[in-house]
């Protein structure tokens, strides 16, 4: 029997684990080590801050789904691994494995700029989200300008397109709107760019959202600091604010940090190859955000990176579970997909309204890349939601 750990357990740990489970039965032990028991469908957190979902509705106790399916659960902080002893070492013991999955998902780099953490919101944490419910309840018996968008290296843009949207419609159901001067600020060289390099006809569709919506934006800027009622931006233009949310960057998180024979990048990320497999360590194997993505575009005057969560998380985490069943059967040819030829597939809400984004390769070049935009009513966004949240809790990892 072959012992898999996969270090971290929601979209790519969690899809990992089952599959490699399912795939090898009696033959391989996995264990999935992980500091929280839940699951948490973090797309919906854009949705808490408005009463519209609570933490309950998106979340559910993970480790009895995969102790069901076969696969143990250790409640733990993976601290380091020596990749040469082949053991992780956790708040709980230490744990030898055959195999090592590290799908960790990220850390928030809050200290990108003095003032970020303190005086901004930030809606990709439950209790961030929380917060940003509470101080929406304060702001709207006081409203003035507010100021929405995205930090110097960012990668998860789309989020906060979709928050600004949201809070847009709530301004007007609290009947508001015209109190508050919106804005939108992204280090992005244009709008829809999401890291990606853009979609046919996504700016031009995003141009126009902001017109009709009367939100104020500014391209190619990242920030200076943020204030109690300010935000100041890398073009030194102050933008006044009594409500401010962020998206920061993603870094690598402690685990891989301090485990430095896996020779991470500076920023924290794991170098693997096609397979997902380590450069260096073939039984070390990585999926999600943990990897180390090259950009295919250079990034304007201000940095900024790519996404790596949702769609290519899932994905990656059903790769490397076919390729390490593929070593364990003693075959040489692993399924290969570069992360930038995996398919874009994405709905981004538009406040209770929604734009379906689908292209071939996440990356171009592309064959085909569309945005389809519905305005009445975010239905194909709420359907992904329960169908992932249905087959989550079923443990249906093969399903798409």
């Amino acid at each position: 029997m072959k012992t898999t750990v996969v270090i971290g357990g929601n979209f790519a740990g969690m899809t990992a684990a089952l599959e490699i489970k399912r795939k090898g039965k009696k033959d391989h032990k996995v264990l999935v080590i992980d500091k929280s028991p839940l699951f948490l469908f973090v797309p919906s957190l854009i949705w808490v801050p408005f009463g519209r979902r609570e933490i309950k509705d998106i979340s559910f106790r993970k480790d009895t789904i995969l102790e069901k399916k076969g696969v143990d659960f250790v409640q733990a902080e993976a601290l380091h691994v020596d990749p040469e002893a082949q053991v992780v070492h956790t708040s709980k013991g230490d744990f030898a494995y055959d195999h090592l999955v590290i799908a960790t998902g990220p850390k928030v780099k809050y200290d990108v700029a003095p003032g970020v953490q303190e005086h901004a919101h930030y809606i990709g944490t439950p209790n961030g989200a929380m917060k940003t419910r509470q101080a929406l309840e304060e702001f709207k018996k006081n409203p003035g300008p507010i100021v929405i968008g995205a930090t110097q290296n960012a990668g998860c843009m789309g989020a906060a397109y979709e928050f600004l949207f949201n809070v847009e419609k709530w301004l007007r159901e609290q009947k508001i709107r015209k109190k508050v001067d919106l804005y939108w600020i992204t280090p992005e060289t244009f709008l829809g760019h999401f890291g990606i390099d853009g979609i046919t006809g996504g700016e031009t569709m995003l141009k126009s959202f902001m017109k009709m919506f009367h939100i104020h934006y500014r391209t190619e800027v990242g920030v200076k600091e943020v204030t109690e009622d300010s935000v100041v931006l890398t073009s030194d233009e102050v933008l006044p604010s009594k409500f401010t949310m962020l998206m920061p960057p993603f870094v690598g998180v402690d685990f891989v940090v301090n485990s430095p024979k896996l020779e991470a990048t500076p920023a924290g990320y794991l170098p693997v190859g096609e397979d997902y497999r380590h450069l260096k360590y073939p039984n070390v194997w990585s999926a999600g955000i943990a990897v180390d993505v090259k950009l295919p575009f250079k990034p304007g005057k201000v940095p900024f990176s790519g996404p790596k969560t949702g769609y290519p998380s899932d994905e990656t985490g059903k790769i490397v579970a076919e390729n390490i069943i593929r070593v364990t059967k003693g075959k040489d040819k692993l399924k290969k997909k570069a992360w930038g030829k995996i398919p874009g597939i994405c709905v981004m809400d538009a406040g209770k309204k929604e734009v379906i984004i689908i292209s071939d390769h996440l990356f171009k070049p592309r064959n085909f890349a569309i945005m389809i935009p519905n305005i009445f009513y975010d239905f194909n966004k709420v359907l992904f939601e329960k169908y992932f949240l249905w087959k989550t809790k079923h443990g249906y990892s093969q399903l798409p």
